[in-house]
């Protein structure tokens, strides 16, 4: 069985609180983006895991596909047999693109279906939450608005980017989470007439989202990493009607009305994407 986990791309992302579990509570639209791995799971006589193309760094255990695939042996026993497990590795790391949320997702779907479980979504996206807080947003894959720590999901019912042309540059370096959220301040130490209203901005044209519509990670990570404040000004100043970093990570994104071959960054990875 051969999946194409796709990844993300956030759109406005507030982070409102920290919690007593030491998580924030976080607003943002979750989108879609067709840049997949590739992810091949066969019944087998015993458990194997080779992963291929970009390298993680991790061992196997600690890879979150073997994680996922560890969670659904545990829930079900033996009515989750040994499988082969090849991962393909497209999508950057530490990018705030969730390819590593994706692949547990999709893991998680292509056992219920390998082994006949019968899990719904609604179950499909609990088991995901036990993997990461993006994870069961691509039990839906479709545009969200997300609360809580990211699992709290509901389908936007539109496509905000639909006939829009999506300009993605990952440049040679990466922002983890951990570094994100050590400099962000949540929204409710400071004051601001946009505490909130990120569902109700997503309304507007794009063309108005630049004054809307927020990452409250760039602040702090521009001033560690100002080669992403560099690349989004460049956006901008090629035609891009909003520009913006994705999640936590350092891929900063631009939306165009029209198709873009020309933009060049140094070092970096450039995808052009048309939004169907």
């Amino acid at each position: 069985m051969k999946s194409r986990p796709n990844c993300k791309i956030n759109i406005g992302l507030n982070v409102m609180r920290k919690r007593q579990d030491g998580y924030h509570d976080l607003e943002t639209i979750f989108m879609p983006v067709p840049i997949c791995d590739e992810l091949e799971i066969e019944t087998a006589d015993s458990f194997s895991f080779c992963q291929e193309g970009n390298d993680l760094g991790c061992d196997t255990e600690d890879n979150i596909v073997v994680k996922a695939y560890r969670l659904m042996r545990r829930e079900f026993g033996d009515r989750v047999g040994e499988v082969a497990i090849r991962l393909k590795k497209n999508i950057p790391h530490g990018a705030g693109l969730g390819g590593g949320s994706s692949d547990a997702a999709f893991t998680l779907m292509m056992l219920n279906q390998l082994f006949s479980l019968g899990l719904d979504q609604d179950q499909l996206r609990q088991l995901a939450s036990q993997l990461g807080a993006d994870c069961p947003f691509f039990i839906y894959n479709e545009p969200c608005f997300a609360t809580g720590i990211g699992e709290i999901l509901t389908p936007l019912g539109f496509n905000p980017l639909q006939g829009l042309h999506l300009v993605l540059v990952k440049p040679d370096e990466t922002v983890s989470t951990a570094e994100a959220y050590r400099g962000v301040v949540p929204r409710n130490l400071w004051e601001s007439t946009s505490t909130s209203g990120l569902r109700t901005a997503i309304q507007a044209p794009v063309e108005q989202w630049r004054h809307l519509v927020v990452n409250d990670f760039e602040e702090s990570v521009f001033k560690s990493h100002p080669l992403l404040l560099t690349i989004k000004q460049r956006l901008y100043e090629s035609g891009a009607i909003y520009a913006a970093m994705s999640g936590s990570g350092s891929t900063i994104y631009g939306i165009f009305n029209h198709a873009v071959d020309n933009i060049e960054f140094h070092n970096s990875i450039i995808y052009n994407i048309h939004i169907q």
